[in-house]
């Protein structure tokens, strides 16, 4: 049974591609801005992953499908995708020098059964210049992430401890997908490479 990765995340795919599980990705089309933050991380998103999953299971009731959304979480406030270089720049600037969380809701829908969990990592960034900032940004240009960086390759200079899952930062907690793909029957450690 082919496994529907509703994401467009390569980070995402490459993850699931360390094991040999399967899947397709596909993207949802669900439309993220009709969510509104109410100051509950986890119900946030835990309500994007779900209903991702909700609009493609209406057109594919009969495979698995997995979705995922990521936010950073900062003094009752989130952090999605920057919409431009103003928005990311101010993004660096609150977030540098203090801890901050990640949060990722993961749903997994297989006809009338569905499951969701959520990763927490906390993340602690240096204290940063303005200068240094704008440097990360001008040269790693950051818009497709939540919180405007990322922990993968020259993008970790400004990450100074992580605490949790490596890979939640990344999009994709590893071991909370293994978790609901039990409740299905898929054994990820099965599908080690």
């Amino acid at each position: 049974m082919l496994l529907i990765l509703g994401s467009q995340s390569p980070r995402r795919a490459e993850i699931m591609g360390y094991f040999s599980l399967p899947f397709e990705q596909m993207n949802s089309g669900f439309d993220e801005e009709s969510v509104h933050f109410n100051g509950d991380s986890k119900a946030y998103v835990t309500e994007l992953s779900e209903s991702k999953a909700e609009v493609l299971a209406a057109k594919y009731p009969e495979r698995p499908i997995l979705t995922a959304d990521t936010v950073v979480y900062r003094n009752g406030k989130i952090y999605n995708k920057p919409q431009d270089e103003l928005e990311a720049i101010a993004m660096l600037n609150e977030l540098a020098g203090g801890w901050h969380s990640v949060f990722t809701g993961v749903s997994l829908r297989l006809g009338n059964k569905h499951f969701s969990k959520v990763g927490e990592t906390q993340v602690l960034f240096n204290f940063l210049t303005k200068d240094e900032i704008q440097k990360y940004n001008s040269s790693l240009h950051l818009y497709d992430k939540a919180g405007s960086y990322q922990l993968q390759g020259a993008g970790g200079i400004i990450v100074k401890e992580v605490k949790g899952c490596y890979y939640n930062v990344v999009g994709l907690p590893i071991n909370v997908v293994r978790e609901l793909l039990n409740e299905i029957g898929i054994d990820l450690w099965n599908y080690l490479k």
